[in-house]
C-alpha cells in the first residue's frame, strides 16, 4: 500500500518516535496515515505519548510531506521494505519493535519472507576458542543440510564462522548489519560480504552509506532474533552481544539454545548461564528434533473453513473471529480500526488475538493492517 508506506517513512523522520511508539500508534489508530492526521489530544491517548512528545510531533509534521519523502527515499534507497509492504519479513511483524524501514541487498527469497522457510540465528563471541569454532561449523553445516536458513551479524568470530560454514554447505545465509547494507564491517569480512550478496541477503535498518556505530549493534541484535524462531548461542562471555540477541529472543517468545562449554573457558560462561536460566543445551543428536517442534507459520486454509468456527478457541479469539467473519461478508478485508469499533475488546487484546489467529492459519493479514478470513 503506497500511501501507508509513505507514512512509515514520514513517521521515521519524527524525533523521539521509535519502533515501539510507532507500533503503538499503528495499533491505536489502525493506520499510520490516520495517526499522522490525528489531533494532539488524540495522540495523547496513546500509551507513551506525553505533552513534550506530542508538541514535538505537531511541530515537526508541519514541515514534512509524506509522499514527497517517499519519492526522495525511493530514489536514494530503492531497496527497502516497511511493515506496510507485502514483502516485509512476516516474523518481524510479530515483535513489538519491528524496524520502520528495513533496507536490503542480495537475493530475496519469498519463502523466507513469508516465514515458510525455517530460519535460525547463530551468534556468539568475537573471540571464540577452537572448540567454539569447530562446533559452530559443525552445527551450521548440519542445519544448512536440513534446509535451515542461517542468520547472523557478520561480526568477527562466531558470526563469521556461521556465515562461511553455511555458504560452504551451499546454503542460504542472511547477515544483519549495524551499518548500511553497502558498508562492510569489519573490513576483514569484505569478501564474505560479497559472497553473501551473491546467494543470500544483507539487511539493515540504516540507509545506504551509514557508518558503523557501537550504539547500533545492540539494536541490530533484535532484528536477528526477530527474524528467527530460534537463536543458538555457540560461545559467549559474560558481556557478549550474543547474550543480547538471546535476551531479545526470549522476550519475543522464541526458543534459545546454548552450546555447553567448560567452566575454565571465559567465553563459555555466558552460555552456561543461559542454560542455567532455561535455555536448551545444544546436543547434536537432539537439536534437529527440538527445532522440528518449533511452531510453524501455517499457509492459508481452504475457503471452506470460512463457514464454521473452529473449536477450543479462547473466548476473545472467538469473538474477534466471529466479527471478522461477519464483516468479511461485506468487505474484501477489514481494517484494524473497524475491528476495534465492532467489538468491546481493547485494541491490545485485538492485536494479540489477530496474531494468534493468523498463526493458526484462520485469518490472513494484508498490507495496511487489514484482515480477512483464510
Amino acid at each position: 500500500m503506497v500511501i501507508e508506506r509513505a507514512y512509515w517513512i514520514a513517521w521515521s523522520h519524527i524525533n523521539g518516535v521509535g519502533p515501539i511508539l510507532l507500533r503503538r500508534l499503528q495499533r491505536h489508530f489502525g493506520t499510520l496515515s490516520e495517526a499522522w492526521n490525528a489531533a494532539a489530544a488524540e495522540l495523547l491517548e496513546v500509551e507513551g505519548f506525553g505533552l513534550l512528545t506530542v508538541d514535538a510531533i505537531v511541530a515537526e509534521r508541519r514541515n514534512l510531506e509524506p509522499e514527497q519523502l517517499l519519492q526522495q527515499h525511493e530514489q536514494e534507497n530503492p531497496r527497502f521494505w516497511t511493515p506496510a509492504d507485502r514483502d516485509y519479513p512476516r516474523l518481524l511483524l510479530e515483535i513489538p519493535d519491528p524496524p520502520p524501514i528495513l533496507y536490503y541487498q542480495g537475493v530475496v527469497d519469498p519463502q523466507e519472507l513469508a516465514g515458510l522457510t525455517p530460519m535460525v540465528a547463530i551468534v556468539g563471541t568475537r573471540t571464540p576458542s577452537e572448540y567454539g569454532k569447530r562446533w559452530t561449523q559443525r552445527i551450521t553445516t548440519l542445519l544448512t543440510q536440513h534446509g535451515f536458513t542461517v542468520v547472523s551479524g557478520l561480526a568477527e568470530g562466531i558470526d563469521t564462522e556461521a556465515h562461511r560454514s553455511c555458504l560452504a554447505a551451499q546454503g542460504r545465509t542472511i547477515a544483519v548489519m549495524g551499518c548500511g547494507t553497502d558498508v562492510v564491517y569489519p573490513w576483514s569480512n569484505r569478501k564474505l560480504h560479497q559472497q553473501i550478496l551473491q546467494s543470500g541477503l544483507v539487511l539493515s535498518e540504516h540507509p545506504t552509506g551509514t557508518k558503523p556505530d557501537r550504539i547500533f549493534f545492540p539494536r541490530r541484535n533484535r532484528i536477528i532474533a526477530g527474524l528467527c524462531r530460534a537463536t543458538l548461542v555457540m560461545e559467549a562471555g559474560q558481556k557478549s552481544g550474543g547474550l543480547i540477541t538471546a535476551h531479545y529472543a526470549n522476550e519475543y517468545g522464541r526458543d534459545v539454545y546454548a552450546l555447553p562449554g567448560s567452566l575454565d573457558n571465559p567465553t563459555a560462561i555466558g552460555c552456561l548461564k543461559l542454560i542455567s536460566k532455561g535455555a536448551h543445551p545444544i546436543l547434536e543428536d537432539e537439536l534437529l528434533e527440538m527445532l522440528g517442534m518449533l511452531p510453524a507459520l501455517h499457509v492459508s486454509q481452504s475457503s471452506s473453513s470460512q463457514t464454521s468456527l473452529p473449536l477450543n478457541l479462547e473466548p476473545e479469539w472467538e469473538q474477534i473471529l466471529q466479527v471478522l467473519t461477519s464483516l468479511s461478508q461485506e468487505e474484501d478485508a477489514v481494517a484494524f480500526d473497524r475491528l476495534v469499533q465492532s467489538t468491546s475488546l481493547p485494541a491490545s487484546t485485538i492485536s494479540s488475538g489477530l496474531l494468534q489467529l493468523e498463526m493458526e492459519g484462520l485469518i490472513t493479514q494484508l498490507p495496511g493492517m487489514r484482515y480477512k478470513r483464510s
